[in-house]
Parts: structure tokens; C-alpha cells; sequence
């Protein structure tokens, strides 16, 4: 599947990014690098590789619950991506391991005069490992642009579970709306054998037009946006409507689609806007607590952070 979301309905439109493309910017430092690794040992799941250097890295890890999931908090102790900021993550969950990832707190994105900020991941997942990847909202202030590039391979019979909200931030006027652009790409393989092949190339745009911002022409008239990306050989449409029919019962505008099939595994994107960062963080905890209880018998996902 190759989809772009364009909440863009201005003029200036970016269009989608073909299989095979790549998005080359010119290097800029590293201001942050986190590497982490996770395999199975005596039946938990434990960090079998850490690495971190600059404004990145992982608070101990946590058992939440008697599965052997190990849940790490990625933590940016300068509090906020800025101006040509570069981050970078490489997450590997070895065969059989489960991890769950978040952040400590929301990723805020402030003032970026003269370049964009940007976040590479790399993420990779063995045969029978899940990755849920949860992290708090991401805020665009005034005047930010920020640029967020996913590379993902995986087994497939691996699951993947990523959840993300993004939200405009406070301005002195009060308006919303006022950062420059916020894209967010997901490019995602499963491998079979020796080779690689795209299940998914998933392209967010959300750029606002100058002036009014505020009609049905740009975002339907929502300030908040939702996502959720799901990878599983379980994925089918009777999921797909599932999960459709919850996102029903929250003040919320949803969309789900499938990709097609590779090596019997299949993807899942929901999107959905609001103007509730509350209500879209509680719609994809509800979406994601079917996964959890269904497929590993856990309980929905209470984060408690502050």
C-alpha cells in the first residue's frame, strides 16, 4: 500500500513518495542518538544492546504486568526539538522478544528558523517479536517544522503496534495552527527470505495554508490528528471494522484502511481527527486494548507518567 494523507488542502502540495524513493536532505549533526536492542532471557524480554550519546536516552526498564513485556521510556532531557535539530533511534526486538516504548513526555516541537527539525528511526523486529510503540503527543509550535522518517523491517510473523497524536501548540495570539508543516513517513518492509518487500509506504502531510485555518477545507474543521499503524498476520477485515465501529463512539472523524497481504502478514492504518487530545489518546487506547487483550491476553495500557 502506498498512501499519503494530505491535510493539506492548500495550494502547495506535496505529493507521495514512491516505493524505492529516498528523501535526501542535506547531513546536519546528530544532536541525539539512542540504539537499544531487546531478546528474550529466562522468559523476559531484557535489553541485550544500549547505546545512547547527545539529548537521548532510556529510563530503566519496567515489567508492567506478569508477561515478560519490558517497557523502556525514551527521555530528550533538553525538553524540545529545535531549528535543524537531527535525532536518531535504531530499535531492534530480536526473535521472540516484546517491547513497549514511550516517552517520558509530549515531543515538542519549538521555532525552527532556517531548517526543519527531523527524527530517523530505524526499526527492526525478529520472527515472534512485537514492538508497541506509544509515544505521548507530538506538539507543533509556532513557526516549527519538523520531519519524522520511519524505516521498518519485519519478520512476518512479527506484530507491530504504533500510536501517535499530533496536536498544534500554544500561540500568543491564540490562534492555532501557526507551525509551517509536520510530515510524518512510515516505510515499511516485511522480509521474506533473502529479500525485502514494501507492505506499506504511509505519508502524512499536514501543512497549514496561510490565513484562515479554521473551515471545513483543512482538516475538516479538527485541530487534532490520531494514527494508529498495526502489522500482524491476525490483521483482516473483520479487525478493520471492529475497530471502525469503536472509533464510533468517541467525538471523533475515523478512517480505517488495509494493505494488501505479504508472506500472510497484512497492515492496518486508522486515522482520526478531532480537537481532543483526550479523546484521540482514549480512542487509540481503546483500539489498541482490543490488540493487547485479544491477542496477549494483557490489559489495556495505563501509563502513568506525571
Amino acid at each position: 500500500m502506498n498512501t499519503t494523507t494530505q491535510v493539506d488542502f492548500g495550494s502547495d502540495v506535496v505529493g507521495n513518495l514512491g516505493p524505492g524513493s529516498t528523501l535526501a536532505f542535506p547531513e546536519r549533526p546528530v544532536r541525539g542518538r539512542l540504539e537499544l536492542g531487546v531478546s528474550v532471557r529466562s522468559g523476559r524480554s531484557v535489553a541485550s544492546r544500549q547505546f545512547h550519546e547527545g539529548a537521548l536516552r532510556v529510563l530503566r526498564p519496567h515489567y508492567l504486568d506478569g508477561s515478560g513485556q519490558v517497557c523502556y521510556v525514551m527521555v530528550n532531557p533538553g525538553g524540545a526539538y529545535l531549528g535543524a535539530d537531527v535525532f536518531v533511534i535504531d530499535v531492534e526486538v530480536e526473535a521472540g522478544a516484546d517491547l513497549l516504548l514511550t516517552t517520558q513526555s509530549a515531543t515538542k516541537v519549538y521555532r525552527t528558523p532556517g531548517s526543519f527539525a527531523e527524527q530517523r528511526m530505524s526499526i527492526k523486529l525478529g520472527e515472534g517479536a512485537r514492538l508497541e510503540l506509544v509515544p505521548d503527543q507530538l506538539i507543533a509550535y509556532r513557526e516549527a517544522s519538523y520531519r519524522q522518517n520511519s524505516r521498518i523491517s519485519l519478520h512476518p510473523a512479527s506484530c507491530l503496534v504504533m500510536a501517535e497524536v499530533v496536536t498544534p501548540g500554544w500561540s500568543p495570539d491564540g490562534a492555532s495552527f501557526k507551525f509551517e508543516e509536520v510530515r510524518l513517513r512510515n516505510e515499511i518492509h516485511v522480509r521474506t527470505g533473502e529479500h525485502h518487500e514494501l507492505l506499506a509506504l504511509d505519508n502524512l502531510l499536514i501543512r497549514p495554508p496561510l490565513g484562515d485555518v479554521t473551515g471545513m477545507g483543512f482538516m475538516e474543521g479538527f485541530s487534532h490528528l490520531g494514527s494508529l499503524v498495526v502489522v500482524d498476520p491476525r490483521v483482516d477485515q473483520e479487525l478493520a471494522d471492529e475497530l471502525a465501529r469503536i472509533a464510533r463512539d468517541f467525538d471523533a472523524y475515523t478512517g480505517v484502511s488495509l494493505t494488501a497481504t505479504i508472506a500472510g502478514t497484512t497492515g492496518l492504518v486508522l486515522r482520526s481527527l478531532s480537537n481532543s487530545t483526550e479523546e484521540l489518546n482514549t480512542l487509540l487506547g481503546a483500539c489498541t486494548g482490543v490488540l493487547r487483550d485479544r491477542w496477549y491476553g494483557q490489559a489495556p495500557l495505563n501509563l502513568r507518567k506525571y
